[in-house]
């Protein structure tokens, strides 16, 4: 007895295998993008390696830095990370057939045949779908996990864009604050040449007071700024997976990049490159295979199967005496609900209309977003060039030219306080658009899925 159902054991498994068959060129295709992921942003993974990952931000660390620690510790793109391997491990589930049914049966009461008393009943079934059922399975399984790389892809852009965003602000925060501390300064200067002058009668009391004002609106913002620095500090700490209240280094001084592109060839990176059409790209075909797998709910499923009972020897001397019998069955389920499987075809094609649809509804708006973009970054740059070559230069000489003449007393000090203003003023709006430049070219790079 042992032995055959040994027998019928292995030609079972064999009849399973090669129905089944081996994983698809596309299941180990998404697999391997996923194991070259692992091994270049987590390497940390297998303790036996060494990362050259930076293991803290100091006052050395470079904005690469910044970006590589944020990559290897920030929780919500570790979340999306295992989302796409969450997704990966469906595929081999949806191509794989249902548990086989094993089925024992005991004759409390043996059934008495001519070759003898049949004492118990062993059986297996497998239940195999329509042809090509596991096949669209699969299809829409790897599609979802496709869809998924590009969500992690997503995040992880969005990630890097939240770093420099805010560590650029931070950077114009911390040069803002300088420049007003030399104002003030400046202003307390000439504070003091006017009360001596008044104490000369040669300045009337009112432009002290004007002084006194300049000075105490100065520390107000400078207070402002000193204060905004906490939020936009904690905001870059939370992309780094830091306390809210850690302190931020020193950061490393931010230039014009002197590079060069179009409009025209944004647009194209970006419907080229951008993460969120390739998800609506994979979503658009994984309900394609929705649409071919619904269509096989008209076509039945089928079970195959085989039982052994266990006879004993009969009471005289008859031929076949103690023979068990195998039995072959075979079985299939009746689609007749027509109404609930055309139903879940036209929800399939729905579902790809609504697919199509968004792709079209986000490429409108990812284009207006490039073109917003690109604007603030021509923008910022034409401002930078403004405040570098033309406006910096002449208010620095139009301070120096009405501090002397205040000095010799030709100028009034209205003139001199208006004179540091603008200066301030200038150099406020300098870094302001430095920082706007790169900020912009940040953007565009989360946009277009490169770097530019």
């Amino acid at each position: 007895m042992l032995m055959k159902l040994k027998f019928l054991k292995i030609e079972f498994c064999l009849l399973i295998i090669l129905t089944i068959g081996c994983a698809s060129s596309n299941e180990r295709d998404a697999f391997d993008r996923f194991h070259e992921e692992e091994r270049n942003s987590y390497p940390y993974a297998d303790k036996s390696q060494v990362s050259d990952q930076p293991s803290e931000i100091d006052e050395n660390s470079t904005l690469a830095d910044h970006l590589a620690y944020a990559a290897l510790n920030n929780p919500g793109l570790k979340a999306s990370f295992y989302r796409w391997k969450e997704a990966l491990e469906k595929i081999t589930q949806s191509r794989s057939l249902p548990d086989p049914r094993f089925n024992y049966t005991y004759f409390i009461k043996e059934v008495e045949t001519r070759v003898g008393p049949q004492e118990q009943k062993i059986g297996l079934m497998q239940t195999f779908p329509w042809l090509s059922k596991l096949k669209f399975r699969e299809k829409i399984a790897v599609e979802n996990a496709n869809a998924m790389q590009q969500k992690y892809e997503e995040a992880k852009l969005k990630l890097f864009f939240q770093v420099k965003k805010y560590y650029y602000e931070y950077y114009y925060l911390e040069r803002a604050i300088d420049i007003m501390r030399e104002n003030i300064e400046l202003v307390k200067y000439l504070e003091e040449i006017v009360r001596t002058k008044y104490r000369t009668g040669k300045e009337v009391y009112a432009n002290v007071i004007k002084a006194e004002l300049e000075i105490d609106i100065l520390i107000d913002r400078l207070k402002s700024l000193e204060d905004f620095r906490k939020p936009v500090a904690a905001k870059l700490n939370e992309a780094l997976n830091r306390p809210a209240d850690t302190l931020i280094a020193r950061l490393e001084p931010v230039s014009e990049k002197q590079i060069e592109f179009s409009e025209d060839e944004l647009i194209d990176s970006l419907m080229e490159n951008n993460p969120e059409l390739k998800i609506l790209d994979y979503e658009i075909a994984k309900e394609k295979g929705g649409i071919d797998l619904a269509g096989k709910n008209y076509f039945p499923d089928f079970t195959i199967g085989a039982e052994y009972i266990d006879t004993d020897e009969a009471l005289n001397n008859t031929p076949d005496s103690g023979k068990d019998p195998i039995m072959v069955m075979f079985s299939i389920n009746i689609p007749v609900w027509y109404n609930k499987y055309r139903a879940n075809e036209k929800e399939a094609h729905a579902k790809w209309r609504a697919a199509n649809n968004s792709i079209i509804a986000a490429s409108n708006s990812l284009i207006a977003d490039v073109k917003m973009a690109f604007y603030q970054f021509c923008d910022a740059r034409r401002r930078i060039r403004l405040y570098s070559n033309n406006l910096i230069p002449k208010g620095i000489e139009s301070l120096e030219v009405t501090q002397k003449g205040f000095e010799a007393g030709k100028i009034d000090f209205t003139d001199l306080i208006d004179a540091e203003r603008a200066i301030l003023e200038f150099h406020l709006s300098y870094e302001r658009a430095l920082a706007d430049h790169a900020q912009s070219l940040a953007r565009l790079e989360m946009l277009t899925g490169k770097e530019l």
